[in-house]
């Protein structure tokens, strides 16, 4: 089952049940992300450093992270769906 499936009684999950799913992993493993939650506000460079530091993460993860990053600044924001032009990532 996965996170906003009904379980088998047929009973709708709650938006409380919904979101306790959110953070598992059917394998067992899930990151609390603390270093995330008590980073800044904003998505560049610095973030993604410090971020990487709390997580003590090696420097190749930091270095595919900081590619990933640059990548993103590249791409256009998608043009379907909602409107998504409001958001400020706050970076470059």
């Amino acid at each position: 089952m996965t996170s906003t499936q009904q379980p088998v009684t047929g009973t709708p999950l709650t938006q409380d049940e919904q979101i306790e799913q959110l953070g598992r992993y059917q394998y067992g493993w899930a990151d609390a992300d603390v270093a995330g939650a008590s980073a800044r506000r904003g998505l560049d460079e610095d973030v993604v450093r410090d971020i990487s530091r709390r997580k003590n993460e090696p420097e190749w993860m930091l270095e595919r992270r900081l590619k990933a990053l640059k990548l993103f600044g590249r791409k256009p924001m998608p043009t379907w769906g909602s409107d998504l032009g409001g958001i400020d990532f706050d970076f470059f």
